[in-house]
């Protein structure tokens, strides 16, 4: 009789430890140990992004696409070097499921170009985040490190100033620069407005990925030709691809020209998102 009163009273003190860390029906915890519906003790997993693995890019660009952005290619006169110069260098990378880029560098009479193509593909490491929800926070970061202008600005104020009686282009341009603005345009890697376009300034594009954007960079070292750089970057899921593609006059003087180096960019970037799509 001793022992099965020992044997009740340990049974007893089990039972009291286990809702002790279950809860009770008055605190509104399970008295049964199961716990359907309770969201805080299981957390589905957020879902993989679309890409496993990412292209070879040295043959992601066709040999069409690379003759329009490095003109010098068809000068080249010994055709092995001229195979070598279509394939390009491959970056160093230590894993090519994560990270790939190839670099083109072709000399022409008139100029010197370069070609850089990025693929990145963002993983999440944190389970409640998405891959396609990390990526778009890594484009983000990058979105906002290309400081790129408002995108009705520079209209918005050149209507202004075209609306009041005797404002003149310089009164308009005038009205379009905030000290910000004025502060960053004497920088020599900041596009001038005397150069670029409007329509051709740095800017959030559509139809492209996901998501992109476009940067225009003009720059000049010192006594030589003004150097030219188009960067296009785009999303898709998880991938991220980046196009630089740079341009340096042979001639002092000469300024590259902003829409034709943004088309040939903006037509690679397009054509490299209809592949991932495929």
């Amino acid at each position: 009789m001793q022992r099965k009163a020992y044997v009740s009273g340990a049974a007893a003190l089990l039972a009291a430890l286990l809702a002790g860390c279950t809860g009770s029906s008055t605190d509104g915890g399970p008295t049964d140990g199961s716990n359907p519906g309770d969201s805080g003790t299981a957390t589905a997993a957020a879902e993989p992004g679309r890409y496993r693995t990412l292209p070879e890019p040295c043959g992601a660009v066709d040999p069409d696409t690379l003759d329009a952005l490095l003109p010098g290619i068809l000068q080249i006169a010994d055709e092995n070097q001229r195979e070598k110069a279509y394939e390009g260098t491959a970056t160093l990378t230590y894993d090519t499921d994560r990270k790939v880029g190839c670099r083109w560098k072709v000399e022409s009479a008139d100029a010197t170009d370069h070609l850089f193509v990025d693929f990145e593909r963002v993983v999440s490491y944190d389970n409640t985040v998405s891959d396609d929800s990390q990526a778009e926070q890594v484009f983000a970061t990058r979105q906002t490190a290309a400081d790129l202008p408002e995108p009705t600005a520079t209209e918005s104020a050149t209507e202004s100033a075209g609306e009041t009686p005797g404002a003149t282009p310089s009164d308009a341009a005038s009205a379009s620069v905030t000290p910000s603005d004025s502060a960053s345009s004497s920088s020599s890697t900041s596009p001038s407005p005397s150069t670029t376009p409007t329509d051709l300034q740095p800017r959030v594009l559509d139809d492209l990925g996901d998501e992109a954007f476009l940067n225009d960079v003009l720059s000049s070292a010192g006594s030589t030709a003004q150097q030219r750089t188009v960067t296009v970057a785009f999303r898709t899921s998880n991938v991220i691809v980046t196009i630089q593609y740079e341009e340096q006059p042979a001639t002092v003087g000469t300024v590259p020209d902003s829409k034709e180096m943004q088309d040939r960019a903006q037509k690679l970037a397009a054509e490299l998102a209809d592949a991932l799509s495929g």
